[in-house]
């Protein structure tokens, strides 16, 4: 089973299998999304008061609302994925690490 959690701001995570996209939330279609999602309590607020920059859709039909910009998700769920690939690179940087020490 995967378990790879992604950081989606203030301290919460996501299991990186459940996610389906990240979208920008200003679009009309992606603000109707979130409504229904909210009258069907499927709608998750992680921004902590701040504003809303991207909105995650799982698999489970939740929504979840983030205030780290959608690039910066994106970016943090390739990294996790060349990670999966290219184990061999974490152990490579360990060794270093332990060599400087």
């Amino acid at each position: 089973m995967d378990s790879r959690l992604l950081n989606i701001g203030f301290g919460n995570a996501v299991k990186v299998s459940r996610i389906l996209a990240v979208v920008n939330p200003g679009s009309s279609p992606i603000r109707k999304l979130k409504e229904e999602a909210r009258a069907e309590k499927k709608l998750i607020d992680v921004t902590e008061g701040r504003r809303t920059r991207a909105i995650i859709l799982l698999d489970s039909g939740h929504l979840i609302l983030s205030s780290v910009q959608p690039e910066t998700i994106s970016q943090r769920l390739l990294a996790i994925d060349q990670e999966y690939r290219n184990p061999t690179h974490l152990l490579a940087k360990g060794k270093e690490e332990d060599a400087d020490a």
